[in-house]
């Protein structure tokens, strides 16, 4: 069960190049409860604001001067490991299907186009965050899988070398034994031996 406080702290990155835009983004996501917004005006400084923390969502313009959203993304997708599920949404004036299947195709993971619906935006967002936490609780529970495997491996390996070194210990006492029995039998069979000798001199 999601915690209502891993939305609120959800890391959301907000990159246009529209002051305005970054600002009505702001709002929308002010009063939905999101608190931790991080946003830029200027494309080439994302990789500098992901290497400080990655996101939990990115919200990309797509028309942008210098570096455009596609370039962002490629960018991203060097930069985020490929174990990672960091979404990108898409918000862009664009509405050619050319650019939705463009943008889609590199790893957005949704795509509104500009003026949208702010409720409907919202609810995408909100998908998009439940996924992506849903996503690192998974990882963080195939951590702890693995570790409880390599513990438990750990153990059997243990426990393995133990009994190796028991049975070792076991067939040298084993070889010691053996060993002081065919002593003692070599032993009665010589004093049997000169006992036999001498009654044979005596009757002589």
């Amino acid at each position: 069960m999601l915690d209502s406080a891993q939305f609120t702290n959800a890391r959301i990155l907000v990159v246009d190049d529209q002051q305005a835009n970054v600002r009505l983004l702001e709002r929308i996501l002010a009063a939905a409860g999101y608190a931790n917004v991080v946003t830029t005006t200027d494309p080439q400084s994302v990789a500098g604001i992901v290497a400080e923390g990655e996101p939990d969502l990115v919200l990309l313009d797509l028309l942008m001067p210098e570096m455009d959203g596609f370039e962002v993304m490629q960018q991203l997708g060097r930069q985020v490991p490929g174990s990672t599920y960091l979404p990108i949404m898409v918000l862009t004036a664009d509405s050619t299907s050319e650019a939705r299947l463009r943008a889609l195709s590199m790893g957005a993971k949704d795509f509104l186009t500009k003026p949208f619906d702010h409720a409907e935006a919202l609810l995408r967002i909100r998908n998009l965050l439940e996924t992506r936490f849903l996503h690192l609780a998974l990882q963080d529970e195939n951590a702890r899988l693995e570790e409880r495997v390599r513990e438990r491996t750990q153990e059997l390996e243990d426990e393995l070398m133990g009994t190796r070194k028991e049975s070792a210990h076991r067939r040298m006492l084993l070889a010691e034994l053996a060993a002081e029995q065919t002593a003692s039998w070599a032993d009665a069979v010589g004093s049997t031996d000169a006992v036999g000798s001498t009654d044979a001199d005596g009757s002589a």
